[in-house]
């Protein structure tokens, strides 16, 4: 009786080891299943990239470190930036230093700056300025920018968008100040001949 009952005993004891051995193989096959039809993430759907963006009309000092230059641009930042006013009106400039850190290196060869006016809640698209990157591994890009008539107007909203693989990464508000081109009103329609 002893025998018998050791014999069942095993034979038990090997039907769980099959029954453990197939829900093993089971639970191994489904998993195999689902990572096969999920897409991995990939490192920018895993963390996605974000950027701050600041304008500054103000001379940047040179030599300083990133921190250092993201606090400078930080205390100076201009929100209204103020038309240049050397040539004739129709021929001005706005220029300023753009700074924009993004929270990781963007890991591309190349990002872009997309200007939209935003006067009366409607978003006009204006400019698009790509910035190619040198150092793939850099996280803070300084540029001098410079928006010229008559793309750009003044006594206008704007926005800017920084966009990495065409994904929206930040965007800033501001606003340009200027002088508008006057007209007179009056015509002349004397021949210059005549006179």
């Amino acid at each position: 009786m002893k025998q018998r009952s050791i014999s069942a005993l095993r034979s038990r004891g090997r039907a769980r080891n099959w029954t453990a051995i197939g829900l093993t193989f089971s639970a191994g096959l489904a998993s195999c299943l689902i990572f096969a039809v999920v897409p991995y993430p990939t490192p920018a759907d895993a963390q996605s990239i974000r950027a701050q963006a600041y304008l500054t009309q103000q001379r940047i000092p040179r030599n300083l470190s990133e921190r250092s230059l993201i606090r400078f641009v930080r205390g100076h930042r201009a929100r209204g930036l103020i038309e240049s006013d050397e040539p004739p009106i129709a021929e001005r400039y706005w220029h300023a230093s753009l700074v924009v850190a993004f929270n990781r290196s963007i890991d591309d060869v190349e990002f872009h700056v997309l200007y939209y006016d935003v006067e009366a809640d409607s978003r006009r698209f204006v400019e698009d300025m790509t910035t190619m990157v040198q150092d793939r591994t850099q996280r803070t890009y300084l540029q001098r920018i410079r928006l010229r008539r008559p793309a750009f107007k003044p006594s206008r909203d704007m926005e800017m968008v920084i966009t990495v693989r065409r994904r929206e990464a930040g965007s800033l508000r501001f606003s340009l100040i200027g002088e508008e081109l006057q007209r007179s009103g009056e015509v002349d329609f004397t021949d210059e001949l005549e006179q």
